[in-house]
């Protein structure tokens, strides 16, 4: 499994998981609003103090993101490509979001993969708060009033990341979890199920990043730094299984199920599991 040594002091806890009761939420997302605001009103209405959505089908314009690059210094194993953004209308195929707070303001960390004005396919990491929702779209939550989770400086990666503080919650449906870098998704998965006792479980959500991505049926890309969202997953007798669209470094989304024991995580990445029936 390739991994990258982080710049900073490794944290001794490699998985932060918040046992928790979560609600889901079905709303319309309001045209004529930044991404950030349409998306992270209803939310906060709600009294969710954390969360993760999805949608679909959004006309963005004007439309800025990044997309994951070399660093530019020894501070970061890997960072952001400078700003992107296209001309004309560009449509979210599918997007997935972790929900949370940022200097007390609710905040969204959105990555997504889309079709532009010229036709093309890419992905990446939206920039909420400078791209404009055009139509009325579904979208899809699961909030939590509790933990909190809000943006905090991270000493291992010397990135600003969204970290989750609170206390697990008895008898809870849910669990809310962070993984920090060189961890196996598919096992850390595996782990916060033993860990709470979900045999059985549903992966709704949300977003992080993945040093390359090596997918079950072979196929690999290479690249330092890739942005994944979570399209499904799921825990079955303890066994997980991770569906996700990958992006590379050249702003190509990739689409399959994750390899087992090979995905290392490179900056963070945020989960939410459902508990199912056996």
């Amino acid at each position: 499994m390739r991994t990258l040594l982080q710049p900073g002091p490794v944290h001794p806890d490699r998985i932060d998981d918040h046992a928790a009761t979560a609600r889901r939420l079905a709303f319309t997302a309001q045209p004529g609003l930044s991404l950030a605001d349409s998306l992270t009103r209803p939310m906060r209405d709600a009294g969710f103090q954390a969360g993760t959505l999805r949608f679909s089908g959004a006309g963005l314009a004007p439309f800025r993101y990044v997309m994951p690059d070399h660093a530019t210094d020894d501070r970061h194993v890997a960072y952001f490509s400078a700003p992107r953004a296209p001309a004309g209308v560009s449509r979210i195929e599918h997007a997935t979001a972790t929900f949370g707070f940022n200097a007390g303001r609710p905040f969204l960390h959105t990555h997504a993969a889309w079709i532009e004005p010229d036709g093309e396919r890419h992905g990446g990491h939206i920039l909420n708060e400078d791209s404009i929702l055009l139509d009325p779209i579904a979208v899809e939550a699961w909030g939590f009033e509790t933990p909190r989770v809000e943006i905090a400086e991270d000493p291992e990666t010397n990135f600003s990341l969204f970290q989750p503080a609170g206390v697990s919650t008895a008898g809870g449906d849910a669990v809310l979890a962070r993984i920090r870098p060189n961890q196996d998704i598919i096992a850390a998965i595996e782990t916060i199920a033993r860990t709470h006792a979900m045999p059985n479980a549903r992966i709704v959500g949300s977003v992080g990043s993945l040093v390359g991505t090596r997918f079950d049926d072979g196929r690999d890309i290479p690249d330092r730094a890739t942005e994944v969202l979570v399209t499904a997953g799921q825990v079955v007798g303890g066994v997980a299984t991770l569906d996700v669209i990958s992006v590379d470094m050249a702003g190509r989304p990739h689409t399959g199920r994750l390899a087992r024991g090979q995905n290392a995580v490179l900056i963070t990445f945020d989960l939410v599991l459902l508990r199912a029936p056996a």
